[in-house]
């Protein structure tokens, strides 16, 4: 086996033909994305930079998303976790707020049922198809909530959550923050992005926020700066949040996201400190 510092010679010395390629390529040709991929991943295996696959990295992800949506770092507790805030979906439930009028609650529960025939929400599943695109609580109401409540307890219920969480939301997000050539912010920005905008195409989504972005920076993928590109896309989320009455504070932006964009920190490293609503949180390692 070589010796450790042959091999971080070697790792560093891969990352920087990766980077000098990336360079002499034209700044829209298909290759361009792929070879800022490598550099990110070079990076990472030698110790360098960690993305948000990364277990440690993805629980910092998990805590920084739930003191938004639950004020809270606690995510976990948010398996039972269900209330109508009024935004227009319906009901949002659970630990990355799976809502009844937008389909992922609906997808959430039919996992469920296939992996655990007969449980307590199964019997929701023709209400849940019929108020899906409303704000309707038409054959759910409080007997519903009790319900969610009570499958919380429920592993099976917990992993379906983390797992509809993960395939709608995370591995998406993740997968095209590093396709543009982010480290873990951008790839948390893109992440928290896609959990309140969803992926769909109206002017608010995440893709349309990515478009918007894009338009004003490149992203390092295509040869831009990795800070110049992630200032375009927060200023793209903060205005699709106030196109939307529910969403009209960006504080998880303004003094979460860019206070680590601010700070330089890229790769989300703690100890990390940040304010939603005005309450304070800090994750120390």
């Amino acid at each position: 086996m070589p010796h450790p510092a042959i091999r971080r010679t070697a790792l560093l010395l891969a990352a920087t033909a990766v980077a000098v390629a990336t360079a002499q390529l034209p700044a829209r040709h298909p290759v361009r994305a792929q070879l800022a991929a490598a550099r990110v991943s070079a990076g990472a295996a030698d110790g360098r930079h960690t993305d948000l696959s990364d277990p440690h990295k993805k629980e910092i992800a998990m805590r920084l998303v739930s003191s938004a949506e639950n004020s809270s770092l606690n995510w976990k507790a948010q398996y039972k976790y269900i209330e109508d805030i009024d935004d227009g979906r319906g009901y949002t439930a659970g630990i990355i707020g799976f809502c009844s009028g937008t389909g992922d609650m609906l997808d959430l529960v039919k996992r469920y049922t296939r992996r655990k025939p007969g449980n307590v929400l199964a019997r929701y599943l023709p209400a849940l198809r019929k108020v899906n695109g409303t704000d309707s609580h038409k054959g759910l109401g409080p007997a519903f909530e009790r319900a969610w409540r009570r499958a919380a307890k429920d592993r099976k219920f917990q992993r379906a959550q983390n797992d509809e969480r993960d395939r709608v939301y995370f591995t998406p997000a993740v997968r095209q923050a590093k396709r543009d050539g982010l480290r873990a912010l951008g790839q948390f920005a893109y992440y928290d992005a896609i959990v309140m905008h969803g992926g769909g195409d109206d002017a608010a989504s995440f893709g349309a926020i990515r478009r918007n972005a894009m338009k004003k920076a490149r992203t390092p993928a295509q040869g831009g700066d990795e800070v110049a590109y992630l200032n375009a896309f927060l200023d793209a989320r903060t205005a699709a949040m106030k196109t939307e009455e529910a969403h009209g504070d960006t504080s998880r932006v303004d003094t979460a996201q860019r206070v680590f964009l601010r700070a330089g920190n890229l790769d989300l490293d703690p100890p990390l400190r940040w304010k939603v609503y005005g309450d304070s949180y800090s994750i120390k390692r």
